[in-house]
């Protein structure tokens, strides 16, 4: 979705921001926090994020539970608003951004924020590393 809306409104994938539902999990826990990182990134999921979150298992929420969890749409999902407990890892890219396009929580909106922004957000963790270069 990301490199589409990318090509058709002519925006550079490093000024794009995902914001993707983790699940966690360690020994009878289980909880979600939040992650964002640029669309030219993936998220180092099992590496940095794992350990941060202090988990033995992380991954990516399944999407009826992150739809149903943060109140927002697939595909649209943004830190900005989510319930109280969430953990929001930051990629320090993203927070050094001047500004990036991200979803709104609905589909067919975006927002444009500058990415000072997410230092800002309640229980959020800005990581050098969090994200990867995509293959």
């Amino acid at each position: 979705d990301t490199a589409a809306f990318c090509a058709h409104y002519k925006v550079g994938m490093n000024q794009a921001a995902n914001c993707v539902v983790l699940e966690a999990k360690r020994a009878d826990k289980t909880w979600l926090a939040a992650c964002v990182i640029l669309g030219s990134t993936r998220a180092d999921v099992n590496g940095l994020a794992r350990r941060t979150l202090d988990a033995r298992k992380v991954s990516f929420a399944p999407m009826e539970k992150a739809v149903a969890e943060s109140g927002m749409e697939y595909g649209a999902i943004t830190p900005i608003g989510l319930p109280a407990g969430y953990t929001i890892l930051v990629d320090q890219a993203v927070a050094d951004s001047v500004y990036v396009i991200m979803g709104s929580g609905k589909r067919n909106s975006k927002l444009a924020v500058p990415g000072s922004l997410f230092v800002s957000l309640p229980n959020a963790q800005v990581l050098s590393g969090l994200a990867k270069i995509s293959a």
